[in-house]
């Protein structure tokens, strides 16, 4: 009897530790916290939430650069998911003794460790454990699959003016999307430059000569005449091997440009598009 009531005990303690009120103000974490079992936690999301669909019926409370702190406040949670440069948000959180969780962008292996770090937060670890690994043996899966297969040499974009070459930003040498082609069995054609991402030159990128474009869009493509006319400009490029060879790919969705739960069909779909 008396082991029973410590384990009683315990378990009441464990549940009054473990937030049971969160606002995730990142999307990427949002979907972490529902993908291991903590979703019936969340009370609030942000303005750009879009997935799970379960999300999407939540309260909205700004986003990076627009907090609604009242309205934060308001809701009362008892943990908060913050991105970590929102450094005033942070401040005002611990002024009004509201716990956050603190997140900075890393690469591909710290999106399991995020979610293994959320699930101890959370009071999910089996669950997060179960999720973690379980992508990490998708992406050991694709690994092995183009392990030994040629490389192509990969411009990987993840923005640009609609329409337009200007203003686009691309891959470099470190970080989520970097690491995400690199198992995808490409090799980035910027990945000399020691940061996350560079802004591009049409220059820059005839200098480079890519064998293969591909570029990343969360938003999809309503249909074949929209995606040509999105991936029309750079024919202009006539002389760089992707152009010339016609291996100028989209990839649609957020499963490629968010760095959450999905990263490993985004993984899947690069590896298909480069090695088909």
């Amino acid at each position: 009897m008396f082991f029973v009531m410590i384990f009683v005990i315990f378990v009441v303690s464990f549940q009054a530790q473990r937030p049971q009120r969160i606002i995730s103000l990142v999307p990427a974490l949002t979907e972490m916290l529902f993908a291991i079992g903590a979703g019936p936690q969340v009370v609030a999301v942000s303005s750009f939430d879009e997935y799970p669909p379960e999300a999407t019926k939540l309260p909205r409370v700004g986003a990076l650069l627009d907090p609604d702190t009242e309205r934060i406040i308001s809701l009362t949670p008892d943990l908060v998911v913050t991105y970590g440069s929102q450094v005033d948000l942070q401040a005002q959180m611990k002024r009004a003794a509201i716990t956050t969780f603190d997140y900075r962008h890393g690469g591909l292996a710290h999106i399991m460790t995020t979610m293994r770090e959320l699930g101890a937060r959370t009071g999910h670890v089996a669950e997060a454990e179960t999720a973690a690994t379980g992508i990490e043996v998708r992406i050991a899966a694709v690994r092995a699959r183009v392990a030994g297969k040629p490389r192509p040499r990969v411009l990987l974009v993840f923005g640009r003016e609609p329409r337009s070459l200007r203003n686009i930003y691309v891959s470099a040498g470190r970080g989520f999307l970097h690491d995400m082609l690199e198992a995808a069995g490409g090799q980035d054609v910027f990945a000399d430059a020691d940061r996350e991402s560079i802004q591009a030159t049409t220059e820059h990128i005839l200098a480079r000569a890519p064998d293969v474009i591909l570029e990343l869009r969360s938003e999809n493509i309503p249909d074949e005449s929209a995606l040509r006319e999105e991936l029309g400009p750079w024919g202009r490029l006539a002389s760089v091997p992707a152009v010339r060879n016609k291996r100028v790919i989209l990839l649609t969705g957020q499963a490629v440009t968010v760095p959450g739960p999905r990263v490993a069909d985004g993984i899947e779909r690069m590896a298909k598009a480069l090695h088909p």
